[in-house]
């Protein structure tokens, strides 16, 4: 998936230690050169797309790899910046995963490959960027900046096992995650327990 013009810029590589999930809000999926577009014309001028990938009904590629994103102000130096092409609801234009199961899949395969290259990478929506803003240490949803990805990415990164071990939580949403997965495993536990000791 890493094409030859990021492989030739190699050399250049900036360490990586987060992989941020973003979608491009809006109804319908649009394309890399779309988001091309807009993020080279007024009001930002940027010099190209601020996303590195972009899902579709394929993988598209924007910015190559040995540069630093331009997608979530104060995170960008140390990060792999993903879009999929979607996150609004075509009827109320409200945001909503409406990542489709070819979207979700191919999502899944690129991760897999950055973190094969990256293994400590931690996989983070960019509402989960958000400020701590009552210092409780965990992001809730009254302190999202925004709803982007409009999914627990997060929290779905720990779901399919592809988070770095040890790593803690920012989000409220992964947190409880962990805990709920806690609480079960000391259930079966507790279970097997009992059962052995009912047995002997």
């Amino acid at each position: 998936m890493l094409n030859a013009e990021y492989k030739l810029e190699e050399k250049k590589m900036r360490e990586i230690k987060e992989i941020h999930i973003h979608c491009s809000a809006t109804k319908q999926i649009v394309s890399a050169d779309t988001i091309r577009r807009w993020h080279t014309s007024e009001p930002r001028n940027w010099s190209d797309i601020g996303y590195h990938y972009v899902i579709t009904g394929q993988i598209e590629f924007g910015r190559p790899l040995h540069r630093m994103p331009a997608s979530a102000r104060g995170h960008n130096k140390h990060a792999v910046a993903i879009c999929y092409s979607g996150g609004l609801n075509p009827e109320t234009g409200k945001p909503e995963d409406t990542r489709t199961p070819r979207q979700k899949e191919l999502m899944i395969k690129l991760i897999k490959q950055l973190k094969a290259k990256y293994p400590k990478a931690v996989i983070l929506g960019h509402r989960d960027l958000s400020p701590d803003r009552d210092g409780d240490l965990k992001i809730e949803k009254k302190e999202w900046l925004k709803s982007c990805p409009c999914f627990p990415a997060e929290r779905w990164g720990f779901e399919l096992g592809l988070q770095p071990e040890g790593y803690k939580p920012r989000s409220e949403e992964a947190q409880e995650y962990l805990k709920d997965e806690k609480a079960k495993r000391n259930k079966v536990r507790a279970s097997s327990k009992k059962s052995s000791t009912t047995s002997s």
